[in-house]
């Protein structure tokens, strides 16, 4: 993936998750922001886009962080917001298990508080340990977290599925939380 895109891809999480204020964007309450719009707000701190980059950029980036609509007028992040917006997700039945990537840094924390979605929306849970294994390694040592989703799931605790496969849910309690022994 070329350089250009990588940075564009940063450029547009920074901007659809977290700061369209950053350039004056204005998202709907689902997320969605105005592609030609998105062009014109970016080249007020200098940033040039076009319509064929941002759809290579929506094409190729590897997690599918961004979705253009049917019509390709709009374009949004996916999930991982900390911004308020409504992504408008059905609860769903989840696995038997799923995985939570992080840096053995972190670990005496969430023994004591479990995994907490922070200042995004949602706690971010994958379907497998490669991929909870990339997450994790981002942030440092990596360890990987079984997540009892199906148990939880029985108690009451709600999941969603975002466009990119990603599991999501509101917090999980360390009692659903199967710690490496080594870790």
């Amino acid at each position: 993936m070329s350089d250009r895109i990588v940075q564009t891809s940063k450029f547009l999480s920074l901007i659809l998750r977290h700061n369209p204020q950053k350039i004056g964007l204005n998202l709907d309450a689902n997320g969605w922001a105005n592609v030609e719009e998105l062009i014109r707000c970016s080249q007020t701190i200098h940033i040039q886009l076009s319509r064929l980059l941002i759809e290579k950029v929506v094409a190729n980036n590897d997690k599918k962080r961004f979705a253009l609509s049917e019509d390709g007028q709009r374009i949004r992040a996916v999930q991982g917001h900390s911004i308020e917006i409504e992504l408008d997700l059905e609860p769903m039945t989840p696995p038997d298990v799923l995985y939570h990537g992080t840096a053995t840094r972190f670990l005496d924390s969430i023994r004591k508080q479990g995994l907490l979605k922070g200042n995004r929306h949602h706690v971010h849970l994958s379907g497998d340990e490669e991929t909870a294994e990339t997450v994790g390694s981002r942030h440092g040592k990596p360890v990987v977290l079984t997540v009892m989703a199906s148990e939880m799931h029985n108690a009451e605790y709600e999941f969603y599925l975002s466009e990119n496969g990603v599991y999501l849910t509101d917090v999980v309690p360390t009692e659903f939380i199967d710690f490496p022994l080594e870790s």
